[in-house]
């Protein structure tokens, strides 16, 4: 029998030491977060209630006078001004007491300002926040928040995309499909696929009366939106049905099929792209107009709006996506993933452009296999 020697070795770790200049950065990183929120809240605040489109068309004036020109209550406008004032919106002459929305800030934040109406935005944040409770129970427990959970989602939606489709959609999008415009005024079956509340559908169908239009969404509330513009319209065309994107049974039926920030949002999007190409006939183009987040973190920080969409994401499109058993692909997959997705699906001809006065998104034209590749392919800056 041997003795036996055992020999205990103690590693010592040491901590790196404490930065307290980065603290006191970080605290004030935080702090300025924490007033551009509740500036973002105020921000939505003045688009519901007209105050910013009010205040667009005064002269310096009192709290009561502009009040007034919005019909609203003096006290709630003069606190709401206070955070406008110090949240650097609106300019303050605390001599004459009176307040005034600079031409360079109404610019982003008024209805005259189309698509660079950031006001907008910023509502869509605030309303999709409201679900901040429940998407907390579901880091612990899993699963996802649904559809039901946000009332306001597809007006907001709507109002969001079709400053930006007014602008754009005929005139600047349509051309980007080489020969498309050509066939939609001489009569082709479209779709739109995730048509939410229909305006893009509504648009085409006004425009060229020779083809025939059908929006298809998994929501009756977002159709019948579409069904109810579509009338006020005077459209015939148009045309809308309830139905799941990934279990659509059309074959080689449409020309020109469309997506409009839906592909992300769905629970089974491989199932959708896929069904999106049995729909469409072989010399047809697919046009996805998409979240143009890269997928890759390093580069996303560089994105103007990268910490919004992520928030989005992570409060509306990847929940909803979990809520029903999906792949919560979120919005802010990336056009890496979008190529994989699209290539699986059959799809062999992708081009990426982008579209003057729409910074948030990618639109790519896809194409199946022996479809005639357009011959000015470049993408527009």
């Amino acid at each position: 029998m041997s003795d036996s020697t055992t020999t205990t070795t103690t590693t010592t770790t040491t901590d790196p030491p404490f930065d307290r200049q980065r603290a006191k950065q970080f605290m004030g990183h935080l702090i300025d977060q924490l007033n551009a929120t509740a500036v973002i809240h105020m921000v939505s605040l003045g688009n519901r209630t007209g105050l910013f489109d009010a205040m667009a068309t005064l002269a310096p004036a009192s709290s009561a006078d502009i009040a007034v020109a919005a019909g609203l209550q003096e006290r709630y406008v003069r606190e709401w001004l206070g955070a406008m004032v110090t949240g650097g919106v609106v300019d303050y002459d605390p001599e004459a007491g009176t307040y005034v929305l600079p031409p360079e800030h109404a610019g982003w934040l008024t209805s005259a300002a189309g698509p660079r109406n950031l006001s907008t935005m910023a509502k869509m944040l605030c309303s999709v926040s409201q679900a901040e409770p429940l998407v907390a129970q579901c880091f612990r427990s899993g699963g996802g928040v649904p559809y039901s959970a946000y009332p306001e989602f597809h007006r907001l939606q709507r109002e969001a995309s079709s400053a930006v489709q007014d602008a754009t959609l005929i005139g600047v999008v349509l051309p980007l499909a080489e020969g498309v415009v050509q066939r939609l005024e001489a009569g082709i079956e479209v779709a739109d696929v995730g048509c939410g509340a229909g305006h893009a559908i509504n648009l085409m169908a006004q425009a060229f009366p020779n083809s025939n239009f059908v929006g298809y969404d998994f929501s009756e509330e977002a159709v019948a939106m579409g069904r109810e513009e579509a009338t006020a319209m005077g459209l015939s065309n148009a045309h809308f049905e309830a139905v799941d994107a990934a279990s659509l049974e059309d074959v080689a039926r449409f020309e020109f099929i469309t997506t409009f920030d839906a592909v992300h949002d769905q629970a089974h999007p491989a199932e959708m792209v896929a069904a999106i190409a049995r729909a469409l006939t072989d010399d047809g183009v697919w046009l996805c107009v998409d979240i143009a987040g890269s997928g890759h973190l390093h580069t996303d920080k560089e994105l103007p709006l990268g910490p919004f969409f992520y928030s989005v994401s992570t409060l509306h499109c990847m929940t909803v996506s979990l809520a029903y058993d999906g792949d919560g692909l979120g919005a802010m997959w990336g056009e890496a993933k979008a190529r994989e997705l699209f290539g699986d699906a059959g799809f062999s001809t992708i081009d990426v452009h982008r579209v003057p006065g729409d910074s948030a998104n990618n639109y790519y034209l896809c194409r199946k296999p022996g479809a005639p590749r357009p011959t000015g392919a470049a993408s527009v800056a």
